[in-house]
Order: structure tokens, then sequence, then C-alpha cells
């Protein structure tokens, strides 16, 4: 990315990634009870970091082949987390709920 770049839109997309597996992890080594807010965190700072990098592509910051990789690369992921947070979701309610 170019020098001008780095500290704005770069800086945000860096550390929505670090905020994403910060997130994730939380969720991971949280109790059954306590993973959903973490979770939901996780979520939005997916959506949010390709919002970023889209945003970054059509201002010129990234070139095509780097949008396209990193855009792949998120696709697995964002499945997976999907996938948790509805199963998360359909949890009857008192296993949600701490006894």
């Amino acid at each position: 990315m170019p020098k001008s770049k780095r500290h704005t839109i770069a800086g945000k997309i860096d550390s929505l990634f670090i905020e994403l597996i910060e997130n994730l992890s939380l969720s991971a080594l949280s109790p059954r009870t306590e993973k959903m807010p973490h979770l939901k965190k996780a979520v939005t700072k997916l959506d949010c970091l390709k919002i970023f990098l889209n945003v970054a592509w059509e201002i010129k910051v990234l070139d095509d082949k780097r949008y396209i990789a990193l855009s792949k690369t998120l696709i697995e992921p964002g499945k997976m987390i999907g996938g948790w947070h509805k199963e998360l979701q359909n949890l009857p309610l008192e296993r949600k709920l701490p006894l």
C-alpha cells in the first residue's frame, strides 16, 4: 500500500484483522454460555473488514490481485464463523443461560 494510506485505511484493515482474531480466540476459549458476545463481535469485525477491503480497492489503494487474494481468503473463515454463530443461536434457551 502507498505510504500515504498506511496509517489510514491500511491501519484500520490491520486492526480489524487483529480484532477479528482476538474475538474468535476469546469465543473459542470462553465457556459455552459466554461465547455469543465475542462471536457477534467477530461477525461484525469480519463484515467491517470486507467493507474496508472493498473501499481500499475502490479508491485504488489495493490492486486487483491483492484484493482478490484477500477476499478469497475470507470466504471460508466467514462460512465457518457464520455456521458457528448459527449453531450457538439455535441452542435451546436453557443451555444458553448459566444455571
